[in-house]
Parts: C-alpha cells; sequence; structure tokens
C-alpha cells in the first residue's frame, strides 16, 4: 500500500524559506519519479516540481522556476522541496505524489504572510 508523509510546511514572512519533506513507503521508491502539488483556496491543484527517479532530471513550474529546488534521497525514500524567496502566491497545501500510483497523502499547509 501506497503512504505519503508530507512534513516541513509553516508560516513564513515573504522572502523567507521552507523545506517541504515527503516520505514515502509501500513501493520500491527509487523506481519510480516524484512530483510535488500544490493546491490554493479557491484553485485547481497544480503540478509545481517533477524529479526523476535518479534525481538527475527535474523540472518545474514557471511560476516557481528559480526559487523551489526538488531533490531526493533514495536511502531514505524521501523527496524534499525547498523553497525560497516565498510570496504569499505560494500559500496552499503542498502534496508530494508518485505519478505511477493514485495515491495522495493528507498534504501540508505553507503559509507565506507577514
Amino acid at each position: 500500500q501506497v503512504q505519503l508523509v508530507e512534513s516541513g510546511g509553516g508560516l513564513v514572512q515573504p522572502g523567507g524559506s521552507l523545506r517541504l519533506s515527503c516520505a514515502a513507503s509501500g513501493f520500491i521508491f527509487s523506481y519510480y519519479a516524484m512530483n510535488w502539488y500544490r493546491q490554493a483556496p479557491g484553485k485547481e491543484r497544480e503540478l509545481v516540481a517533477a524529479i526523476g527517479s535518479a534525481g538527475g532530471s527535474t523540472n518545474y513550474a514557471e511560476s516557481v522556476q528559480g526559487r523551489f529546488t526538488i531533490s531526493r534521497d533514495n536511502g531514505k525514500n524521501t523527496v524534499y522541496l525547498q523553497m525560497n524567496s516565498l510570496k504569499p502566491e505560494d500559500t496552499a497545501v503542498y502534496y508530494c505524489k508518485c505519478p505511477t500510483f493514485p495515491s495522495w497523502g493528507q498534504g501540508t499547509q505553507v503559509t507565506v504572510s507577514s
């Protein structure tokens, strides 16, 4: 059974940083790509960042390019999202997901506000 547990969210001021983590279990983590998504109130869930199974290939939404960095540690079955220069429009619930499987985690709330 695929399980995904996100953590690391919180309240941060504009310009600040946060590092999100997603612990995965129930599948061979190193075999699969992983994605980070976010959903802001009243908006559809959107893909923020993606990383290949070995970590060598990454892609980002234009809105976060240059500010966010996705990475993974296959030895710890964990994918990360380093978020720098945060803006109020980054406020959302952030989710990780393996695109191969339908399961979602519970998400972690990120609020950017002064």
